[in-house]
């Protein structure tokens, strides 16, 4: 499987986490992978 590479920048943005707490992408900055989940809930 060859390998993709992808250049594209995200804006920075803030969500809050299952416990309340505030999480920016640009706290993750120099990681070297980030997956955003969003569950926009089934009922």
């Amino acid at each position: 499987m060859s390998k993709v590479e992808l250049n594209v920048q995200s804006p920075d943005f803030t969500l809050n986490d299952f416990n309340g707490k505030s999480v920016s992408l640009s706290d993750y900055i120099n990681k070297k992978n980030v997956m955003v989940v969003f569950n926009r809930g089934f009922f």
